[in-house]
Order: structure tokens, then C-alpha cells, then sequence
């Protein structure tokens, strides 16, 4: 399954944003910040990576539907749900 170009520059766009908080995260900590600041940072990263996760799954879903590629048999629904599964 190949994801289109704009779903894979949104997911990389939220991997760098996501990858810029881990980064002060990191920092937080090493700097000793408030564990609470810290928390609610992490919990941001988290919730960056879920939401690029769950854009490619859903561009793949779309894509499933829409244009079965020749080569390869469409994702059944078992394996579209272990991939949503995956992210929970």
C-alpha cells in the first residue's frame, strides 16, 4: 500500500513537529522543570505521533477503496483493524 504525496507530507509534518517536542522534552527534563510541564509536553508528542499514525492508516483505507493496486490484493478488513489497533 502506497500512501499519496500529500498524506505523506502532512504525516511528515507532524513527525517534525513532534520530533521538535520530544526535543524539549528532553530538555525539560534535563533542565529540571516541573514534572507536571513535563507531563503535559510528553502528552502532546504522544498525541503528534498518534494522529500521524491514524493519517496513514486512514490515507491507506482510502486508497484500499478507491484503487486496489494490480500487484497487491486490497488490506482485508482484519488487517486494517489490527493497524488501527495498533495505535490504541
Amino acid at each position: 500500500m502506497k500512501v499519496d504525496d500529500d498524506a505523506v507530507n502532512a504525516v511528515l509534518n507532524r513527525l517534525r513537529r513532534a520530533q521538535g517536542q520530544l526535543a524539549g522534552v528532553i530538555a525539560m527534563i534535563e533542565a529540571g522543570r516541573d514534572c507536571k510541564d513535563v507531563v503535559t509536553q510528553l502528552a502532546a508528542v504522544s498525541k503528534a505521533l498518534d494522529r500521524a499514525g491514524f493519517k496513514i492508516v486512514a490515507s491507506g483505507m482510502r486508497q484500499c477503496m478507491n484503487n486496489a493496486d494490480e500487484n497487491q490484493a486490497p488490506m482485508t478488513e482484519e488487517e486494517l483493524e489490527k493497524l488501527f489497533l495498533a495505535l490504541a
